[in-house]
């Protein structure tokens, strides 16, 4: 049972408001074990389903139902909007800098009242679950106290933060418990105010910022929201939080490389901390022509052990790097939201299928199908229309539960990029002309994180574009959908970072299709193997050749894995048959095109000089050594 709410909160230093909503007469809940927060997920422990049902002007509206499983708890929403993250959910209530759209652009009015609406409306709740946590990685004294205020009708969106970001139980809520953050959830007003849809509104006028979460999907709000907390304290105090995943990569003959993955979501983070998939026999399948059918297998027979350090969220703290002249980086969460999209039968990639049929705990899954007291199965996805299998399947999965998992800090040798490709054809020239993977210089690989094509297909988030190939930008670092500041901010601390850290390399790694080559993530896999092996990214320049398209820095003159020589044409897509110099040309001019035009929006007086020089390269048409020459690394 919980210590009495009262005696906890006296230790909390938090605003008249939030008294006011926790004294308002509703039963408080802050839970003291992870078995309290999945019985109130279910609405008590006997249940073993539960209907998350609000009034909304009279009317019961259905958000979500939660299935009791052997193996944890299932969440599906009834609305399929609210099965994957809307880009445009965030909105600012301040007047504090910013780029985003505020409150009044959007709504046509300020936020106050609805404001003070939704603490009016918390406060008259029958109960309410108040989640003390801490943003960022209290570990390494990088954790910012912060608070969840949930209805106990929606206790399972209080589990969803718990499991993402930890929770302090409260006989260990410390004294002087200060938030930083309170996140506010509410979800009839989503259908009161702002037409149903997704909207997560910031606000930060006061000495914490305030996340109000007025939808259940945890992406925007649970997730991101968190996320947004960070990018906004660093950007106050002069440091990122990355969007990327880490990996230490220890090789058969006991090389080790530090790998770090940056990009929009469904650029392969997750991926890059995965076995890759072998084929029956052992060996990958690299790649498959669209045309001819014709297959790439590599034969990798002692792969490399890996050891994740990060999955999406990497604290790049100056603490952090103790002298370093590599980037240092520490995860940001308790739990990974991974998406098994990808998962669609047993064997796909056992280490998540055991963790997730026989997990040490209960765990959450999200938009897969689930029948009280079954065992939930992550490739049985659940359906947004008949035989349409829902395309963001998740599970939120406790670090812990990783295999190998590294606590502690990373030491970066390579920052990799993704980037999701269409397939690319002389019939059909577009986008697709990445090779399996780009040396960049570190001027090039910061104009590639202020742009952060968003790429082809993209399965994380709702997409309402007419053409599912359309490039669109998730903007610097990939993590402007989640910050709450200025666009020129964040693009002088990315740059003072790569300029801190002189010993990190830079690539660039597309994944799905490489020309007319079907390659899904196998191309990141294969890099990821061979650059371990040949011991990191200290390139020769004779080993290396400009690319054809300047914005794709070097390509390498050959590749070759445990004695398997990668064709050509996976490396320099021009030299592909059915691409040819002409289609490739006009995807180079595409790709161009859209960062000249991304580009121009961070060409400001704000801007630091030499992110000036470097954009100007760019509108120029310069070379790759033109880059090169800017900041002279490789």
């Amino acid at each position: 049972m919980s210590m009495d709410f009262k005696e906890v909160i006296k230790k909390m230093v938090i605003p008249q408001h939030v008294k006011k909503i926790i004294g308002g007469g509703a039963k408080i809940t802050i839970p003291e074990t992870k078995k309290q927060l999945f019985d109130m997920a279910l609405g008590g422990a006997e249940n073993k389903t539960y209907k998350a049902v609000f009034n909304v002007n009279g009317k019961e509206i259905e958000e979500a139902t939660v299935v009791k499983c052997k193996n944890g708890i299932a969440v599906n929403f009834d609305d399929i909007t609210m099965r994957r993250r809307d880009p445009n959910s965030m909105v600012i209530a301040d007047e504090q800098p910013t780029d985003k759209p505020t409150h009044i652009e959007r709504f046509g009015k300020p936020f106050d009242e609805i404001r003070q609406e939704t603490f009016d409306w918390l406060a008259k709740q029958e109960g309410l679950v108040v989640l003390p946590f801490y943003s960022g990685n209290e570990d390494l004294k990088l954790g910012y106290a912060s608070l969840a205020i949930v209805p106990e009708s929606a206790a399972f969106f209080a589990t969803m933060i718990a499991e993402l970001q930890g929770f302090i139980p409260a006989s260990k809520v410390p004294n002087f418990f200060k938030p930083k953050a309170v996140i506010y959830v509410a979800p009839p007003f989503r259908h009161i105010y702002y037409e149903g849809k997704q909207v997560v509104v910031h606000n930060r006028d006061y000495d914490m910022q305030e996340v109000f979460s007025y939808n259940l999907y945890p992406g925007p709000s649970a997730k991101k929201g968190v996320y947004s907390i960070l990018l906004d304290i660093g950007e106050k105090e002069g440091w990122v939080t990355l969007h990327a995943s880490t990996v230490k990569i220890v090789t058969p003959y006991e090389l080790e490389l530090t790998i770090m993955h940056e990009g929009a979501s469904g650029g392969g983070k997750s991926e890059m901390t995965e076995p890759f998939h072998r084929e029956e026999d052992g060996r990958l399948l690299l790649a498959t022509n669209i045309v001819s059918g014709e297959k790439i297998l590599v034969n990798i027979a002692d792969t490399s052990t890996l050891h994740p350090i990060t999955d999406d969220m990497a604290l790049a703290h100056p603490s952090l790097q103790n002298n370093s002249k590599k980037l240092v980086v520490a995860d940001a969460e308790y739990g990974w939201f991974l998406r098994v999209d990808h998962i669609q039968h047993y064997g796909t990639d056992p280490e998540i299928e055991a963790a997730s049929i026989h997990p040490k705990e209960p765990i959450i899954f999200l938009n897969e199908q689930a029948v009280p007291d079954s065992t939930c199965l992550i490739w049985e996805h659940i359906e947004d229309a008949p035989g349409k299998p829902c395309a963001n399947p998740r599970i939120i999965m406790p670090r812990a539960f990783k295999k190998n998992i590294v606590e502690g800090t990373g030491e970066i040798d390579i920052r990799s990029f993704g980037v999701r490709t269409p397939p690319t054809t002389s019939d059909k020239p577009n986008y697709g002309i990445i090779g399996m993977f780009h040396v960049l210089p570190p001027a090039l690989a910061w104009i590639w994180r202020l742009v952060a094509p968003r790429g082809y297909a993209n399965p994380s988030i709702i997409d309402n574009s007419s053409s599912a190939m359309s490039m669109k930008s998730e903007g610097v670092g990939s993590y402007w959908p989640f910050a709450t500041g200025k666009k020129v901010d964040q693009a002088n601390l990315l740059l003072e970072q790569i300029m801190n850290t002189p010993e990190t390399r830079y690539i660039l790694v597309p994944n799905q299709y490489i020309g007319c080559f079907k390659v899904g993530f196998a191309g990141q896999w294969a890099t990821r193997e061979y650059l371990s092996r040949r011991g990191g990214m200290k390139y020769k320049k004779s080993a290396l050749e400009p690319s054809r398209c300047s914005l794709l820095g070097y390509s390498p003159r050959s590749v070759k894995i445990d004695g398997t020589e990668i064709p050509k044409g996976l490396l320099q897509v021009n030299t592909q048959a059915r691409v040819g110099n002409e289609a490739y040309d006009k995807g180079a001019k595409m790709l161009t095109d859209f960062f000249k035009e991304q580009l121009k929006q961070f060409d400001t007086d704000d801007l630091a000089p030499l992110g000036h020089d470097i954009i100007q390269v760019c509108m120029n048409d310069g070379t790759v050594e033109d880059y090169f020459d800017l900041i002279p690394v490789l």
